[in-house]
């Protein structure tokens, strides 16, 4: 089974992290078009949210691992960086 570490981000500029086994699954839930969480952190912070950085992995424990690098102020300043140099 192939897990993803993702970052999404909104029009505000709020940046999301997490990691799933169906990535278009989460994306609409982020997104409100499937029923998700009334309290988490993608439906409290509006909409529409994007993916900017997707890796995958062959165990969950890989990707729980790399999602923990990402939302560490390194992984951050990653994404910044990646986020600088990548066209809208």
């Amino acid at each position: 089974m192939v897990y993803s570490v993702y970052a999404v981000e909104n029009s505000g500029g709020k940046i999301y992290i997490g990691h799933t086994k169906d990535i278009e699954r989460r994306l609409k839930r982020h997104n409100k078009e499937l029923p998700g969480k009334s309290s988490s952190f993608t439906r409290i912070n509006k909409g529409p949210w994007t993916l900017i950085h997707e890796e995958r992995f062959e165990t969950r424990e890989e990707a729980v691992i790399r999602e923990r690098e990402l939302k560490s102020s390194r992984g951050r300043d990653f994404l910044k960086r990646l986020r600088k140099n990548t066209p809208k």
